[in-house]
């Protein structure tokens, strides 16, 4: 039995056509009937996956960066920021003129305030057409949320940011201004080992799949790890085979590849 970690976001979801292949869908099925287990391991939490991909028949969901892990509708950990935090969060952002997105496994929060950031904005819009981040903001009193993503600028106060967040989070450079918060202890590395461990694998078992910065820590985890063909730099050094493109099938190809279809 192996088990397979995979990213969402630019790995099994293309983010130009907003779609999973065919190719993936056909290849997590072949894999499942060979006794592997597939498993989503993303930075969105819970509340922020498509409807369509939770009804996906995946062995588990590890959701917000390791901070939640669900399996056959049960929920084995969910790591929260303290309510007090969450609430302090937001007043020091805005001090520092930053545009912020709280994510929690029930919902997201953007300020009530139009933000000057146009990804922040992008991403209220994205959630809307969903249903999500419309009735409670940042500033409701009593929200609880698991991580946040923040966008900066020139005018922002990273500094001060740092000073305040980085003896309780890790805090990802995800490039172009924005950065990836996730308490300390929680990541997409912490998550893989959890998942093997309740299936009783070694890391020798493990296949991951991403592109993006924030999964450095998988691909620190795994044994295998595949970097789909358009991906961040650094995960270069921890990468063992670089797959196409996931527009051009390259989950389906890499998984080809390894022989687990």
């Amino acid at each position: 039995m192996k088990a397979l970690f995979f990213d969402i976001d630019g790995t099994l979801l293309s983010e130009i056509t907003k779609e999973i292949p065919q190719s993936a869908l056909d290849a997590l099925k072949k894999t499942a009937e060979k006794g592997n287990l597939t498993f989503i391991n993303t930075g969105r939490t819970w509340s922020e996956l498509p409807e369509e991909l939770k009804k996906l028949p995946f062995s588990g969901f590890l959701c917000g960066c390791g901070t939640y892990l669900r399996r056959d509708g049960e929920i084995l950990m969910h790591q929260t920021i303290p309510k007090k935090r969450c609430e302090e969060i937001p007043v020091i952002l805005k001090e520092c003129r930053i545009g912020m997105i709280l994510e929690g496994t029930d919902n997201v929060y953007f300020s009530s305030e139009v933000s000057r950031f146009r990804e922040v904005e992008q991403t209220r819009a994205y959630f809307a057409a969903v249903g999500i981040g419309l009735a409670e903001t940042a500033e409701t009193k009593g929200i609880i949320y698991d991580k946040f993503c923040i966008v900066t600028d020139a005018q922002s106060d990273i500094e001060r940011m740092y000073r305040e967040f980085e003896q309780e989070f890790d805090i990802m450079d995800r490039r172009g201004g924005v950065y990836e918060l996730v308490p300390h202890g929680c990541s997409k590395g912490t998550a893989v080992d959890y998942a093997l461990k309740q299936f009783q694998l070694e890391k020798e078992d493990a296949y991951v799949f991403g592109d993006s910065s924030n999964d450095l820590t998988m691909f620190r985890c795994g044994a295998h790890t595949i970097a789909l063909g358009k991906h961040d730099e650094i995960l270069d050094p921890y990468t063992e085979y670089v797959t196409d493109t996931v527009e051009r099938d390259g989950v389906a190809k890499a998984m080809e590849h390894y022989g687990l279809i």
